[in-house]
């Protein structure tokens, strides 16, 4: 997969709120199944499945399947190209904000 192309997975499968909160509820679990997830959620199990897979294909988590049941687990580098993105954006602002500084300190003198 591209850089770009894993942007964009990345963006598009946390872009929906409800597969963002499935997300946060994996990552602060060591491991969780599908039936763990739905509990409590407001959404069917077979929407959380939906939502797992495209987690997964972006690469946000990993399974591990045990018996019948799978535990799903997040894949913190699976952020990174997310991470790496954003990092260009924020030094292009911390230089317009050093700009801004000094011509703020050469109006008000």
């Amino acid at each position: 997969m591209t850089e770009a192309a894993s942007i964009n997975a990345v963006m598009r499968a946390l872009a929906d709120p409800t597969r963002r909160a499935v997300f946060e509820r994996v990552v602060s679990s060591d491991e969780i199944t599908v039936v763990e997830l739905t509990r409590g959620s407001g959404v069917t199990q077979g929407a959380i499945s939906q939502h797992l897979k495209a987690l997964k294909q972006a690469g946000l988590v990993a399974e591990r399947p045990e018996g019948r049941k799978v535990y799903y687990r997040a894949q913190p580098e699976g952020l990174e190209p997310l991470v790496d993105w954003m990092s260009h954006y924020g030094v292009f602002w911390r230089e317009r904000f050093a700009n801004l500084r000094l011509l703020l300190k050469e109006i008000d003198p």
